[in-house]
């Protein structure tokens, strides 16, 4: 009998990986690779789709051969994707015919304030669990719609297809013959009803959003459809799609109501599962759809931090005072008085400002290289804790664990300071890839390689837990002053010229 495996896709805002798991849900192989990112102007954020496309199909097929596997050792493909970030393509030729708008990007902020100006905040909010923002989809496509010339007459024809980046890849996967999504992708467009789990007309509407050219909603875990067999040699199923906080909610094995995970990747998401009925959104979080299983939805509240490990990058791309993300290691007792506010795409949970910008306060003299590091990675934990306070005041339920996943994890400096922060254990597992391991698990799920989730209850096995180790009066010292900076990041930008 032919040993079989799991594979994930795991497309990221900066990287697409493949990560191939056992049966016991360990890494058997990882591959990875960078694609560009581009900024036409500030505030914009884009990628080029058939970039990412070929780059994800490049390390898949890399990791099947690292494993020394063929087609017929994988037993399904999961999918778990950036969210929100939007393409809009021919449904003929399969080309994109604009840039991919990164979830990042922000040139939709004055949409959004006319969306609010028309009262429509409180029917999303009730409607989809989201507030009005630029970081979700549905602005996004009407911005496509409306700026490439011709677009909108050809969606409502029905000749273009929009789908979030779990869509696109299912769609070049299977040769054009499947345009899908799953429940917790189609919650993130801003267009989609939460509570009757179908898309909303009165939004349809409201966006100028075709009908046409949204893609087919199903379970997280199923089976969307079968490779082209030329990709790998062979047909393989495409077993689930889910967004990259879901995903890692899932692997990370939270399935009861009142478990928690923090992802610290490029952003930050810190995910409460709240059981078979949503969470009224409110103190800045949002509610959304956790997994669908067998018809059956879970749900979620979420705070959603635009900048986390993005702010490890600027230190090294644009300011270039490390060479790597891994030179950047907390070498000081503190700050030396610095806080960063790496609001860089606008302040998200729990306080939303659009035009808000990133902040470096405190600066002094004695201010160094070292201590605005040290600043960059407390920056992290300090904006976790915002979510913790806000997510236990909205839920009525106190956090007491967070399980961690995501690049920055795997920082010991970072996870103390957040138990020191939000003094909590901290729970960092063996398997930190919880992302691609949910997805790995919901395709498994799909195709009967795994029977249920009593069976993945026990595959999340501990390697250290963090426990506060600060003075109290000290961390609520520190807080106080990340606090005070925050505000000086507000309301930067004047909405009118961020508009213009």
């Amino acid at each position: 009998m032919t040993e079989q495996y799991v594979l994930a896709f795991d497309e990221g805002t900066t990287s697409a990986r493949a990560i191939i798991f056992d049966r016991s849900g360990n890494v058997v192989t990882i591959a990875q690779e960078e694609f560009p990112q581009i900024y036409p102007r500030p505030g914009w954020v884009e990628h080029d789709p058939e970039v990412i496309w070929q780059t994800q199909l490049k390390v898949a097929r890399q990791a099947i051969a690292e494993a020394g596997l063929q087609a017929a050792n994988i037993a399904a493909i999961g999918i778990t994707n950036q969210r929100e970030s939007t393409v809009i393509w021919e449904r003929n030729t399969g080309r994109p015919i604009y840039n991919s708008i990164c979830w990042q990007d922000r040139r939709t902020a004055g949409l959004c304030d006319a969306l609010r100006a028309r009262g429509l905040e409180r029917y999303v909010v009730d409607t989809t669990g989201l507030v009005v923002d630029a970081y979700f989809s549905a602005t996004k496509i009407a911005w496509i719609l409306d700026h490439v010339p011709g677009a909108r007459e050809r969606a409502e024809r029905g000749e273009l297809l929009f789908g979030t980046i779990d869509s696109w890849l299912i769609w070049n996967l299977t040769g054009g013959k499947v345009h899908a999504t799953d429940v917790t992708n189609a919650s993130r467009t801003l267009l989609f009803n939460i509570h009757t789990v179908d898309w909303d007309e009165r939004l349809l509407r409201e966006l100028n959003v075709p009908r046409a050219i949204l893609p087919a909603v199903h379970d997280t875990s199923h089976v969307f459809g079968m490779t082209s067999p030329e990709l790998f040699g062979g047909e393989i199923p495409v077993g689930s799609a889910v967004g990259d906080q879901q995903g890692a909610l899932f692997g990370h094995a939270c399935f009861e109501r009142g478990m928690a995970k923090c992802t610290y990747g490029t952003a930050a998401s810190l995910v409460m599962n709240t059981g078979d009925a949503p969470v009224a959104p409110g103190s800045g979080m949002i509610s959304t759809i956790a997994v669908s299983l067998d018809g059956k939805v879970q749900y979620a509240i979420e705070g959603v931090l635009f900048i986390c490990g993005a702010a490890i990058q600027w230190l090294r791309d644009e300011l270039r005072i490390i060479e790597k993300s891994s030179d950047a290691i907390a070498t000081t007792d503190d700050t030396n008085g610095v806080y960063f506010v790496p609001a860089f795409t606008g302040m998200s949970a729990p306080l939303w400002d659009a035009y808000a910008r990133g902040t470096i306060v405190g600066l002094t003299r004695g201010a160094n290289r070292e201590h605005l590091i040290r600043a960059a990675l407390e920056s992290m934990a300090y904006q976790v804790h915002d979510v913790v306070v806000a997510m236990e005041s909205l839920s009525e339920t106190e956090v007491s664990s967070i399980r961690v996943d995501g690049g920055s994890c795997t920082n010991d400096f970072v996870m103390q300071f957040q138990a020191d922060m939000s003094n909590l254990p901290i729970l960092r597992p063996v398997v930190t890839e919880a992302a691609a391991r949910g997805a790995a698990f919901l395709a498994g799920l799909a195709v009967g390689y795994w029977k249920d989730r009593a069976e993945l209850s026990d595959k999340f096995e501990l390697e250290r837990t963090f426990e506060r180790q600060m003075d109290p009066a000290r961390a609520e010292k520190l807080y106080a002053g990340w606090t005070k900076a925050v505000q000086r990041s507000l309301a930067w930008v004047d909405p009118e010229e961020a508009n213009a």
